[in-house]
């Protein structure tokens, strides 16, 4: 596997700390609203990763958070948590909006086939593991008490910006930074960052705990540090999320994690890029967004809208319009059409299976391009050989691509044939097989005779680039 390491700005061979077993964080969802297209697109590209990784042979574990206290509408440690907005939003407690927007997600999230991370918690879960890393962050120095709130002392650090070497203005991807850096006044560098909240301001927060601090409740960065320590130990291989995390978000948990454990904590940094529309990068903030819901509604499959986003680069931006999507739905439909007119007949030609496999493991691990997987997946329709071969082959890429192509291939050749008794169905399918068995033998006479005999029944027979068709005369 070879991957693009945020860190180090270079694709890198790709190396666990554990032979053959790979630990994996992935930033999970903020549970006050519904995630839009453009925060699933990164879900679907991890998905990707973490199958790519067990295609090759590697055994993965996935361990993902839901960020249900601490995330605020800025990244300056300033305005109100956003479990809360969406609380005074909908008239309901946190805890109820927390619930209900979880399971909207994982709802989105398989329907778009994704795989359950092999670990799912929620930051609420982890309160005293929390408190512990701050504990042990005052204890050597790494975090102070100031208004009532513990911070984290970044000047205390020879290199804070770690993904910019050394400078903010130095990377683009330092999206995160806001002019109202420096509101907090209680602050002693303009970089330093909450790790428990219990001032005055916040009285209005549902959520609070006990802490050496007094009453209150921990910040964002705080949680995916002790998750993901929580559930793989003190060394990570892959930490993954949209590039808008890049800052201040991961450079926060790098900067605490590290801090704490006194050594390098994750070695790679997979970020995807924004999802962007006419109007720029898709946002909840911007109001107007598109969720997998509104997909449904206007009568997309959600598995069209991953086919798309697996025909790009994920670190590329991606522009998404209905008219694209359009698009989309013709080039599924189509793919969808040429796997339903595979047979079952001969066996697997294991050599020509082989060499696709290889050729499709090759590209998703080349820092997973998928674009040219599914270029694969193309070649090998195309290919000479027969069609359980294909079929087979189609079965394995599916492994990655999770696009239930067989399944929407049965599913094409029963709306196909609706309309027609199964014993009609069974009979025109019978003599489709004989007939290609026929000229395939080379016996064009009895090919010949068996469309007159369909064709004297009132079926009539078309042989496209698809396959053959049948239709009513």
């Amino acid at each position: 596997m070879r991957l693009y390491n945020t860190k180090s700005r270079k694709i890198e061979e790709f190396k666990p700390r554990v032979e053959g077993k790979v630990s994996m964080y992935t930033c999970g969802p903020t549970v006050y609203h519904f995630a839009h297209i453009g925060n699933l697109r990164s879900y679907i590209c991890e998905d990707v990763l973490v199958k790519s990784l067990r295609y090759a042979g590697y055994d993965v574990k996935r361990v993902m958070n839901i960020t249900d206290v601490g995330h605020l509408t800025s990244d300056a440690d300033t305005g109100e948590d956003k479990m809360l907005k969406g609380a005074k939003r909908e008239h309901k407690t946190v805890l109820e909006i927390a619930d209900f927007y979880t399971k909207a997600f994982f709802k989105d999230f398989t329907d778009l086939g994704n795989a359950m991370p092999d670990v799912v918690e929620p930051a609420t879960h982890c309160i005293p593991e929390f408190i512990h890393m701050i504990e042990v962050l005052l204890e050597k120095g790494y975090a102070y008490k100031a208004g009532e709130n513990v911070y984290f002392d970044t000047s205390k650090l020879e290199n804070y910006y770690v993904f910019s070497n050394g400078s903010v203005e130095e990377d683009d991807l330092m999206v995160g930074v806001r002019d109202d850096v420096d509101e907090d006044t209680n602050k002693r560098n303009k970089s330093d960052f909450v790790l428990w909240f219990t001032k005055s301001k916040f009285d209005d927060q549902e959520l609070k705990w006990e802490s050496p601090w007094g009453y209150g409740y921990p910040g964002w960065h705080i949680e995916c540090s002790c998750i993901s320590i929580k559930h793989l130990g003190e060394y990570m291989d892959i930490h993954c999320g949209g590039v808008d995390n890049i800052f201040p978000h991961h450079t926060n948990e790098v900067a605490q994690s590290e801090s704490y454990l006194g050594h390098p904590w994750c070695n790679y940094w997979f970020h995807v890029h924004h999802l962007i529309d006419r109007n720029g990068k898709m946002s909840k903030s911007a109001g107007d967004f598109v969720t997998v819901s509104t997909l449904k509604e206007k009568g997309y499959d959600p598995l069209v809208y991953r086919f798309f986003c697996l025909q790009s680069h994920y670190r590329k931006p991606l522009e998404f319009s209905y008219d694209v999507l359009d698009n989309q739905v013709k080039a599924f439909d189509k793919l969808i059409k040429r796997i339903a007119a595979l047979s079952d007949d001969g066996d697997v030609d294991s050599a020509v299976f082989d060499e696709f496999r290889k050729r499709f493991e090759d590209a998703v691990t080349d820092d997973c391009n998928t674009s040219m997987a599914l270029t694969v997946v193309y070649d090998a329709l195309k290919a000479e050989t027969n069609d359980a071969t294909k079929k087979a082959l189609i079965a394995s890429f599916d492994e990655v691509l999770s696009l239930d192509l067989l399944k929407k291939a049965e599913e094409s050749k029963k709306d196909a044939s609706s309309g027609e008794d199964e014993e009609t169905v069974r009979f025109v399918t019978e003599k489709i097989e004989e007939r290609k068995a026929a000229k395939k033998a080379k016996d064009f006479a009895k090919a010949d005779a068996i469309r007159q005999e369909l064709l004297d029944k009132g079926i009539v027979i078309e042989d496209t680039r698809e396959g053959v068709k049948w239709h009513r005369a």
